[in-house]
Order: C-alpha cells, then sequence, then structure tokens
C-alpha cells in the first residue's frame, strides 16, 4: 500500500510546486491570488445561498451543495494547472464524473477553446447542473445519450461562442419548477457571462443552447 501511495504524493506534491511557481512568475501574483480567491469565494457564497433556497431536506441540501462546489473546484483546479479552462476537457470531466465516458454516452465536439478562470468556474456551474439534470431525468439516467457541439463565430467584431446540448432517449419530459439549475442556466451566465439560454424540450430530450461573447474578460488570449 506504501508504494501506491508515495506516486500518488509525490504527484501531488509536484502539481503544488507548478502552482506556486507559476504564481512566482507573475509580476502581480499576490494582487492576482487575491482576485481569484475573492472570485472563488463570492461564487461559493451564492451557490451556499440558493442551493439552501431550494431544499428543505438536509441531506438533499448537503449532496447538491457538495456536488456543485466539486465542480467549480475542478474547474479552479485546471484553471490553476493550466492557467484557464479548455472547453472540451471542462464538459468531459464533468460527464465523467456522472459515469458518461466519450464515445459511449457522450458525444464532444468543436474547436479549442480557452477560457479565463472566472468564466471557467460559471460555465462549469452550468454544465454541471445539465449534467445533474440529465442523470435524474433525463437521457443519462434512461440509457440514452449526451451531444454536445460547440462552434465559434469569429466572423463578427467580438467572436461569439455557441454550446448546444443534445439529450438523446429520454423522451418529451415534463418542465418541473424553476429551481437552481434553471437559474444558473439563465440569470447567472446572463450576468457574469452576458449569456443567454435557449431550453427545449424536444420529442426525443432535452435541447439546450448558451451563447456568449467571448471577451478578452472571458477567452484567454490567443485561443
Amino acid at each position: 500500500m506504501t508504494a501506491n501511495v508515495e506516486p500518488d504524493r509525490i504527484a501531488e506534491l509536484e502539481a503544488d510546486n507548478r502552482r506556486l511557481r507559476r504564481l512566482l512568475d507573475q509580476r502581480d501574483a499576490p494582487g492576482e491570488l487575491r482576485h481569484r480567491l475573492n472570485s472563488t469565494l463570492a461564487m461559493l457564497r451564492v451557490i451556499i445561498r440558493k442551493s439552501a433556497e431550494t431544499n428543505r431536506d438536509l441531506h438533499a441540501y448537503a449532496s447538491q451543495l457538495e456536488d456543485r462546489v466539486d465542480a467549480v473546484a475542478r474547474a479552479q483546479a485546471a484553471a490553476d494547472d493550466h492557467g484557464s479552462v479548455e472547453l472540451h476537457n471542462l464538459l468531459a470531466d464533468e460527464l465523467f464524473h456522472y459515469g458518461a465516458k466519450e464515445g459511449d454516452q457522450v458525444t464532444l465536439s468543436g474547436p479549442d477553446v480557452y477560457l479565463r478562470p472566472r468564466a471557467g468556474q460559471v460555465l462549469a456551474l452550468a454544465i454541471h447542473e445539465l449534467a445533474v439534470n440529465a442523470v435524474e431525468h433525463g437521457a443519462l439516467g434512461l440509457g440514452g445519450r449526451v451531444d454536445v457541439a460547440w462552434k465559434v463565430e469569429a466572423s463578427v467584431a467580438t467572436p461569439e461562442l455557441t454550446i448546444i446540448w443534445k439529450e438523446r432517449g429520454s423522451g418529451l419530459a415534463e418542465r418541473g419548477p424553476a429551481g437552481f439549475g434553471t437559474e444558473v442556466l439563465t440569470s447567472t451566465i446572463a450576468y457574469e457571462l452576458k449569456a443567454t439560454a435557449d431550453m427545449a424540450f424536444e420529442t426525443d430530450g432535452l435541447r439546450c443552447s448558451l451563447s456568449f461573447p467571448l471577451t478578452d474578460r472571458i477567452r484567454k488570449a490567443g485561443s
């Protein structure tokens, strides 16, 4: 057992060391670190408050809160490791977390897009809510599949990213009461990313379209 634990621990220390070197290499490391920490804490406060508003059962509240915080943490870990959040990896990681593997129940297709940490966290939360809904009420819980495709419209002054999340095999679902997930997919991403969302329950499953401008505040330069 010790032989297995030691390499894992070494890998964790090496990852921490890479993050530290990257921070030290930044001219304004303390200010950047404070900004990112404050940004993450602000998002966590919103998650905690909104999760409490939509749950009366303590166990359900704790479980959903933990899952939402973990989704944000995964995006932040990617940003810490690479300086940005790559869209394909964000989608694959979140779906894999719920047992949906690319090439099996999931198809992902689109160009390389690298998001800044805050934008990556917000989008990670939106994708998390879609994934949970697919597991609990949609295609992933009924043996269906999820196809996600995205494109960048670069012929306009400010490039725009459009993501299409399409579930197949879950049938026409009834729209339940608006909850935290609906708020994330409408109000939160609208405020944070200037995004628009369109959700429709089609005959074979949910279709959700997210579109937002790739400004310098949202997308890493050069991506």
